[in-house]
C-alpha cells in the first residue's frame, strides 16, 4: 500500500505570492528533512530520496525541494554526486529538535547568515573606533555570560548583549539598528545553540566563551581584522554546532 503524501501545501495563492510561499515551503520542508536525518531515518552515507520522490512524499514543487536541498547542502548535512544522488554527510543532535520546531530552523541558521557579514564588519569597525565606555560594556556583558555558563544558567540574554555592545562600539548605529531588528532571531538562535550547550561537557562551554574573549581581546586590541575572524570563526562555530551531532559534547 503506497504511503500518503505528507502534504506542505495549502490553497493556491496569487502569482505575486509564490517566491514567498515557496520560499516558507522550504524551510518546512528543509526542517521536515532535517528531522528525519537527526531521527536516524538516513543517517551518515546513507542516500536520500530522488527529488521526484521527495516531491511525491511531501506534495511539493521541484522548485520546492531544490531549495530545500540547497540550504541542507549549505549547512553542511548533505552532498550531492553527479550521476549517483544526495547523501547525509552530517547529523544534527537529536535534541536540536527538542529545542526548536523543524519548521523554524531553516530561520535560525539562515540569521547567522546574515550575522556573518553583519558582526564580523561591526567587530572590525569596534576594533578602530571603539572608546573606553564601549569596550567596558563589551566586557561587562562577557563577565556576566561567564558569570551564567559557570553557574549552568541560561546566558543568551548577556549573549546578544555581548553582540549587541559590540555593534554599538563600531560607532555606525545603522549596526545596532539591523541587530535589533534581527533580535528576535537571533535571540532564538542564541538560546537553541547555548542550550545545547549547557547540556554538553565542561570543555564545549569553555570553548564558547573563549570564542567570546578573543573577540574581546581583539577588539581591545585595536586588531581589526583579527576581530573580524574571530567574530565570523565564533558565528560559523556556533552554526556547526546546531548542524553537527559530533560536536554535541
Amino acid at each position: 500500500m503506497t504511503e500518503a503524501p505528507v502534504r506542505l501545501l495549502g490553497p493556491r495563492p496569487a502569482d505575486d505570492a509564490v517566491p514567498q510561499r515557496r520560499a516558507r515551503l522550504a524551510d518546512r520542508l528543509y526542517g521536515r528533512l532535517m528531522e528525519e536525518i537527526a531521527n536516524g531515518r538516513w543517517v551518515e552515507g546513507a542516500r536520500l530520496p530522488t527529488e521526484k520522490e521527495l516531491c511525491q512524499s511531501f506534495d511539493v514543487s521541484r522548485a520546492v525541494v531544490r531549495e530545500a536541498m540547497m540550504r541542507l547542502q549549505a549547512d553542511g548535512l548533505v552532498v550531492t554526486r553527479q550521476g549517483s544522488g544526495t547523501f547525509v554527510t552530517r547529523r544534527p543532535p537529536v535534541r536540536l529538535l527538542e529545542l526548536a520546531p523543524a519548521d523554524a530552523l531553516a530561520g535560525h541558521l539562515r540569521a547567522m547568515e546574515v550575522r556573518l557579514g553583519l558582526e564580523g564588519q561591526a567587530a572590525k569597525l569596534a576594533a578602530q573606533r571603539h572608546d573606553r565606555a564601549g569596550l567596558c560594556a563589551i566586557a561587562e556583558a562577557l563577565s556576566a555570560m561567564r558569570d551564567a555558563m559557570e553557574a549552568g544558567a541560561p546566558a543568551q540574554a548577556a549573549d546578544f548583549r555581548f553582540h549587541r555592545s559590540v555593534a554599538a562600539a563600531s560607532g555606525n548605529g545603522m549596526f545596532v539598528q539591523v541587530l535589533d531588528m534581527l533580535a528576535a532571531e537571533v535571540r532564538d538562535s542564541m538560546s537553541v545553540a547555548l542550550s545545547l550547550t549547557r547540556a554538553g561537557s565542561r570543555e564545549r562551554s569553555a570553548r564558547v566563551l573563549d570564542e567570546h574573549v578573543r573577540i574581546h581581546d581583539a577588539i581591545a586590541a585595536g586588531d581589526g581584522d583579527g576581530a573580524e575572524i574571530a567574530m565570523r570563526y565564533h558565528i560559523d562555530q556556533a552554526r556547526r554546532r546546531m548542524t553537527d551531532r559530533r560536536r554535541d559534547m
